[in-house]
């Protein structure tokens, strides 16, 4: 089957897509979008976690044929576009390197997108920088076994407080 959707911006199509195979196959084998991660293949660790019509989800439990006309957003996503064909590290991947909150890497890319989601809801809304728990509360489906997501959790925090700045400076 075709499967026609966008991702990251970019109208793409994929052909001969078997119907049980999923997004993430998809993004990381036929688009070549390697960011999400393939760990459990069953929506348990959160590597693989990308926005569906602006909702995160666990791209290995989603049908490729379901993306079909919405919009997905990867981890390559996050940064935004500068001179040229280069991009820019959006504030979350720049504060998980200041912070030292990327160890093996294989869980940070879902982490980044949960992350951003957080940070999205949470600032926007005036809800403000969320705390200790609330960060913990909202990556608690995105598994890391190389940290005690200490440097995970200072980093979103680091994020969140900047995009809070970033935005009462834009409202003054």
């Amino acid at each position: 089957m075709r499967v026609s959707f966008e991702v990251n911006g970019e109208q793409v199509t994929a052909d001969d897509v078997w119907p049980g195979e999923s997004l993430l196959y998809v993004l990381r084998e036929r688009l070549g979008l390697p960011g999400s991660k393939n760990a459990c293949e069953q929506g348990e660790c959160g590597s693989c976690t990308v926005y569906l019509d602006g909702v995160t989800a666990c791209s290995c439990m989603v049908a490729a044929g379901q993306a079909t006309g919405r919009t997905v957003r990867t981890v390559e996503g996050l940064a935004a576009p500068s001179s040229g064909s280069e991009r820019r590290l959006a504030p979350i991947q720049e504060a998980f390197v200041e912070c030292g909150a990327v160890q093996c890497g294989f869980c940070t890319p879902g982490l980044l997108v949960q992350a951003d989601d957080l940070i999205t809801r949470s600032v926007h809304s005036g809800a403000g920088v969320p705390d200790e728990e609330e960060v913990r509360e909202a990556l608690a489906g995105n598994l890391c076994r190389c940290t005690g997501y200490v440097k995970i959790v200072d980093a979103v925090r680091l994020a969140a407080t900047r995009e809070a700045e970033r935005v009462a400076e834009a409202g003054s």
